[in-house]
């Protein structure tokens, strides 16, 4: 599928903001990225797309299922593909770095946990907080 099918598929017209943004995220080497990452990504590709496009396309893309946000404790919203697929994150307090992973045994027993107390899950997120092994070798935020 295209980007113009994808887009069109989730009731978005294909407009160059749109296009550009999604490819950043598609061939970036960043996975997750603010909007600010984002916008410097086109000031360095020379493209006049405002930050306030940037924005708007954003939140249009998480309305549409097209991106997944997240409230790290940075208090920046994060953008990621929504590759339908749980995870859960790592992320750097020393430089701000986002890793992503997955743990049956964890998902397993959250899901135990819920049973036992009367739950149901719908939907969760977690975030570890602490040093990247870069950060964790310079002795960043000790």
């Amino acid at each position: 599928m295209t980007n113009i099918d994808e887009l069109k598929s989730t009731g978005l017209k294909a407009t160059l903001p749109r296009l550009k943004i999604l490819d950043i995220f598609q061939k970036g080497q960043q996975r997750h990225m603010t909007a600010e990452d984002v916008f410097r990504v086109l000031l360095e590709e020379r493209s006049d797309i405002g930050l306030a496009t940037v924005y708007r396309v954003l939140t249009q893309f998480e309305q549409a299922g097209i991106l997944l946000r997240s409230n790290f404790e940075s208090g920046k919203a994060v953008y990621e593909l929504n590759e339908g697929q749980h995870h859960d994150h790592f992320v750097c307090t020393g430089c701000g770095k986002v890793e992503e992973f997955y743990d049956a045994e964890i998902e397993k027993r959250q899901n135990l946990i819920a049973k036992q107390k009367g739950w149901v899950i719908q939907d969760h997120s977690m975030s570890l907080y602490g040093q990247c092994a870069e950060c964790a070798k310079k002795g960043v935020g000790r």
